[in-house]
């Protein structure tokens, strides 16, 4: 389900892996682009999730409109589907005051979804999701992880062990379909992989830039964010969205350190190893963003560590949207 060419025809991307320093960059080049900024970000969408998701602060919010902040309940579920018609709304209202949207955001499926569309996954007998997710209680994450690698060798590679629910999502479209779901992807975005009974995708033409650190900058990066996080009282944020009634849904509950944290307020890990947990979490994900950013088609990589990155940007940008 590709996104109407009208949709996102003069949005622009800035996007990168977290602590990269893209929101700020954003910030200082919306009234050069007259841009009104889009979250294209998973954790940011829920309310009272805002020193762990590092949410623009209510002054940057006055400063610049931002979009797709703080609208939903931590208890409710923010699905891609759901984030693109979002999105599609709040680029006509932007698009009304004479403004272009301005996403800004590292959700590598949202930034696919926004450039190619949705996949359109066959439907799947829920008896059979329900059997793979016992199998994983009995008998564990790895054997299933190891299952998808003999079946779908290409989706395994690309999914972690620890990535359950896609595991198992993958699963269940190969023993509905008898064919991997690799397969049923390839002609969704990637040109190379099309094959003959179906047209070839357009490539996106969206401009988008890429701000990248060396990796042993961008580490110490997420070392002083994680530290800031918590010196701010990111802690405090997690006990207090324990008093609600209502838990966290699936999709909130999988943002960065909330349940390193939620198991130190159990009693179940010391401080030292909760805040190491949380950085080594935080590398681990900036590193498969890193990986999935490698393989983006028309965009254009910028050093963060440059002293002109907020100019190469918007050089970048203005380049790809001639």
């Amino acid at each position: 389900m590709p996104p109407s060419p009208t949709s996102f025809a003069d949005a622009l991307v800035i996007t990168g892996p977290t602590g990269s320093g893209k929101s700020a960059i954003a910030l200082e080049l919306a009234g050069q682009l007259n841009a009104e900024i889009v979250a294209m970000d998973s954790m940011t969408l829920y309310r009272g999730m805002d020193i762990g998701t590092a949410k623009p602060s209510a002054a940057e919010r006055a400063r610049v409109p931002h979009h797709l902040i703080d609208v939903l309940d931590p208890w409710e579920s923010g699905s891609v589907a759901w984030w693109l018609d979002a999105a599609t709304v709040v680029c006509k209202q932007i698009r009304s005051r004479g403004k272009r949207p301005l996403f800004v955001g590292g959700t590598p499926f949202y930034l696919k979804a926004l450039r190619h569309g949705l996949f359109d996954a066959p439907a799947v007998d829920p008896a059979i999701r329900t059997r793979l997710e016992m199998e994983v209680n009995t008998l564990g994450k790895g054997q299933l992880h190891a299952r998808l690698t003999m079946v779908d060798p290409k989706t395994a590679k690309r999914l972690h062990i620890n990535d359950v629910r896609r595991v198992v999502r993958a699963l269940e479209v190969y023993e509905s379909t008898g064919r991997p779901i690799s397969e049923l992807q390839q002609s969704w975005d990637t040109p190379a992989f099309a094959n003959a009974n179906q047209p070839v995708p357009t490539e996106p033409t969206i401009p988008c830039v890429v701000v990248l650190w060396p990796r042993e900058e961008m580490n110490q990066r997420i070392e002083r964010r994680v530290d800031a996080m918590l010196a701010a009282g990111w802690l405090e944020e997690v006990r207090h969205l324990r008093t609600h009634a209502r838990p966290l849904s699936p999709e909130a509950s999988r943002a960065l350190g909330y349940s390193e944290l939620g198991l130190f307020l159990d009693g179940k890990t010391t401080w030292a190893e909760t805040v190491e947990r949380i950085k080594i979490h935080t590398r681990q994900f900036a590193k498969r963003q890193l990986t999935w950013f490698r393989h983006l088609s028309n965009c254009r990589s910028v050093d963060a560590s440059s002293a002109i990155v907020t100019e190469m940007v918007l050089l970048g940008l203005k380049n790809n949207d001639d």
